[in-house]
């Protein structure tokens, strides 16, 4: 997966926006208003994506190219390798699972504007 195909499929599920609220090369992927991907627009080396947290040591365990999130949570958040040697399934997963996690702990009325 590249980085547009990766931004393209971020920007394809409701209520995403995207923009650099850190600096000019950290992009960050939000679900009204909360964050669910963020990767770097220069190298575009690695993604974090939130992760529950048993299935996040399971992939650490199984996937070498992926680790405890860099500066976020490890308990909650993945960074993940963009080096091609996952499957763009599988990321294609994993970022719809981060975004799910973040939806799931938005408000219900939040939740429902999403339907």
């Amino acid at each position: 997966m590249n980085i547009e195909e990766f931004r393209q499929f971020c920007l394809s599920m409701k209520g995403v926006t995207e923009g650099l609220p850190f600096d000019h090369n950290t992009l960050v992927f939000k679900v009204l208003g909360k964050i669910f991907a963020i990767t770097d627009l220069d190298d575009f080396e690695s993604i974090n994506l939130k992760c529950d947290p048993e299935k996040a040591i399971t992939l650490r365990e199984m996937y070498p190219e992926v680790k405890p999130g860099y500066h976020m949570n490890k308990k909650h958040w993945n960074t993940v390798e963009t080096d091609g040697k996952i499957p763009d399934t599988l990321f294609q997963e994993w970022i719809r699972d981060s975004y799910d996690l973040v939806v799931a702990g938005l408000s219900k009325k939040d939740r429902d504007s999403l339907k």
